[in-house]
């Protein structure tokens, strides 16, 4: 399968949009601060060398940040995220410019367009790792290691799964706010219950099937609700199923594009995702992860597979307790595992407000920010130094699994282990996949993804 250059930036492109050829992001920042004419924020007319203004006052630009969270928890989470920051840097002034719909895609969109065009936001809500693989090749983000990553204790408190897709090429280049978890699987207690089977027994993921068929024999739900509307989901399945039969080694190994030494283990993921289909319900195509979810509220479905961002809803519902009216247990196989997805914030060059864009970036690695922000947004801190206290008991098990996690693997649906045309290809396949049900073609076209 071939790749698609829309998804990620041309060198070409973006030397010729930023009019800087042979020179693209050359500018160091002392300290991230920045130089460079009007546009990008680096009139030091009146600065003194540490970057304050002849009166010793810090002469900070105006902080624009783009980001998707427009609704609901997210919007909730943004929110009070940027009061804590105001009330510690009551002298920056924030424009948050959020940017909705296409599932994060809409917001990619536009930020790529700016910066092509050499005018990016001071900052943007993206996922870390490979996703940001464009980026970094193509000189537009910074290394701050020093400027960020040495302060607040970020490099003692943040685990080693966080931290890793936080760099680049050995360089940190942006900061991780949250972590949701991906290899959750939720379920509603009553219709196990019912049918007889006991989640926490199921020791792999070709074992769920015989559990799926046990609660359609003896209930009226269907083994497991299901989104086949888009092919996300499905991918994400694959690679909880991938996980728990093969483990993380050769999850890894796939990751990096070896596919075809590792054909076995991906075949046989893809098959075991082929015999959960028919205990899907039957109008998953034409319904999204939240429409699929509601299956576990109204007990129409026994398992749902998805991130912890789906507990949100049985929170938000009356009379639908954790623990009581659902549960859930680590992806069978996976028990020792934290699927990682995360949300972070990266410090572009051209930047049009450096100074502030460092003090909001440290800000997003503290303790502060990340104990306002995650308990709203039903995400975890990647900091390890934070009390449970304001994150209820779901949540509070998420942190306890994270803390005592052995492994830490990085979304494939989501960005963080693959580059954004490859992740392209993957989604691609993974839609054929749905239409067809073909093991091998989907193998192939999952190797040619990496190409």
């Amino acid at each position: 399968m071939t790749g698609n250059n829309d998804n990620g930036l041309n060198r070409r492109t973006y030397v010729k949009g930023m009019g800087l050829a042979g020179t693209a992001g050359v500018a160091g920042l002392a300290g991230c601060t920045g130089g460079g004419d009007d546009d990008n924020g680096g009139d030091n007319e009146n600065k003194n060398d540490d970057g304050s203004g002849k009166d010793g006052k810090t002469d900070y630009k105006k902080l624009e940040l783009q980001h998707w969270w427009t609704g609901g928890d997210g919007h909730a989470a943004i929110t009070a995220l940027l009061d804590g920051f105001k009330e510690e840097y009551p002298d920056i002034e924030v424009k948050p410019n959020p940017i909705a719909g296409g599932a994060g895609q809409n917001l990619k969109d536009v930020v790529k367009k700016r910066v092509l065009q050499g005018k990016p936001p001071s900052s943007w809500q993206a996922w870390p790792g490979k996703n940001l693989t464009p980026y970094v090749d193509n000189d537009i983000l910074h290394d701050i290691s020093d400027s960020v990553w040495s302060e607040n204790g970020m490099k003692d408190a943040y685990r080693s799964g966080p931290k890793e897709v936080a760099k680049l090429d050995g360089k940190f280049v942006a900061v991780p706010l949250n972590i949701h978890r991906l290899n959750n699987l939720f379920y509603n207690t009553k219709v196990v219950e019912d049918a007889g089977v006991d989640p926490k027994s199921i020791s792999k993921p070709s074992d769920l099937t015989a559990a799926m068929k046990k609660v359609e024999s003896n209930t009226d739900a269907v083994g497991m609700a299901q989104q086949t509307k888009s092919p996300w989901s499905t991918l994400q399945l694959w690679a909880q199923v991938l996980l728990g039969e093969s483990g993380v080694k050769t999850y890894n190994a796939v990751m990096s594009g070896k596919v075809d030494a590792n054909k076995k283990a991906v075949k046989n993921a893809l098959s075991i995702v082929k015999e959960y289909k028919a205990h899907f319900n039957k109008d998953s195509g034409s319904l999204d992860w939240q429409q699929a979810n509601k299956k576990i509220l109204k007990g129409e479905a026994a398992f749902f597979h998805q991130g912890d961002w789906a507990a949100s809803m049985y929170r938000e519902q009356e009379n639908f307790e954790y623990e009581k009216q659902w549960n859930h247990v680590p992806f069978p196989g996976t028990e020792k595992m934290y699927a990682l997805n995360m949300d972070s914030f990266p410090f572009p060059k051209q930047n049009p407000s450096p100074e502030a864009t460092k003090k909001f970036l440290q800000y997003v690695g503290s303790k502060d920010a990340q104990e306002r922000f995650n308990p709203k947004k039903g995400s975890i801190p990647p900091r390890t130094d934070i009390s449970k206290e304001k994150f209820g008991p779901f949540l509070s098990q998420q942190m306890d699994d994270f803390k005592n996690s052995k492994s830490q693997p990085p979304s494939v649906a989501h960005g963080l282990a693959t580059t954004p045309e490859t992740l392209t290809n993957l989604k691609d396949a993974t839609a054929s996949f749905i239409s067809n049900w073909n093991v091998d073609k989907t193998a192939n076209q999952f190797s040619n993804s990496f190409n």
